[in-house]
């Protein structure tokens, strides 16, 4: 009868470890299961915030590219000439902005130039859809410096003095062009994030090296 109750007891004893193991399994799942619940979640979250973020930054790109820059000039395209000749060309506007040209262009990949360029290679640049960044003596040199440093950081742009221009310092695309106040004027970044390589472009993807260098 003893040996009975033992044995009894015994199986009791590993019933209730059995229950017990049991019991600690089911809720270890439900933790595990409950943490990959909460790290998914995070991981939606944090995804839906990036892509939101990126939608946000690329809705103000779409904005900034689409609202006018305060007090800049326009030439219909259509007017501009574009043909190739290797003759000297009389602009209307100074630094020009479109208009027949010379058959090689400026080299435009983040070329700054200390010297001035031939207006009719130049030219030929901005009909590859680069920015062109000119000053004269009366420009801050501080400004001179960050402007250089920003066209050498941009490919489809070009820095070069003209000594004649009307403003200190001036950018000029395809048909468009405006007179900043300085290197820190928020229309500079305006003007190269909505020209360079922009919807004036004649020539949209053609080359800015492989041209005159000097």
């Amino acid at each position: 009868m003893a040996a009975s109750n033992s044995t009894n007891d015994r199986r009791a004893r590993i019933e209730q470890m059995r229950r017990a193991e049991q019991s600690r399994e089911r809720r270890s799942r439900i933790i595990t299961i409950s943490v990959s619940g909460l790290v998914v979640a995070g991981l939606v979250g944090f995804g839906i915030y990036v892509l939101n973020k990126e939608s946000d930054k690329k809705e103000q790109a779409e904005a900034a590219a689409s609202a006018p820059i305060t007090d800049e000039k326009s030439w219909d395209a259509k007017k501009l000439g574009r043909d190739h000749v290797a003759t000297t060309v009389k602009y209307p506007m100074k630094p020009p902005v479109g208009g027949n040209h010379d058959r090689a262009w400026m080299n435009c990949d983040r070329n700054v130039y200390d010297k001035p360029v031939p207006e009719v290679n130049a030219v030929h640049s901005l009909e590859h859809g680069a920015v062109w960044v000119t000053y004269n003596d009366k420009a801050p040199a501080a400004d001179v410096q960050k402007l250089k440093e920003k066209v050498g950081k941009t490919s489809y742009s070009l820095m070069s003095p003209v000594q004649d221009q009307s403003g200190a310092i001036m950018l000029s695309a395809w048909g468009k062009q405006v007179t900043v106040d300085g290197a820190d004027d928020p229309r500079v970044d305006a003007f190269f994030s909505k020209y360079v390589q922009g919807p004036q472009t004649p020539e949209p993807g053609a080359a800015c090296t492989g041209g005159l260098s000097s």
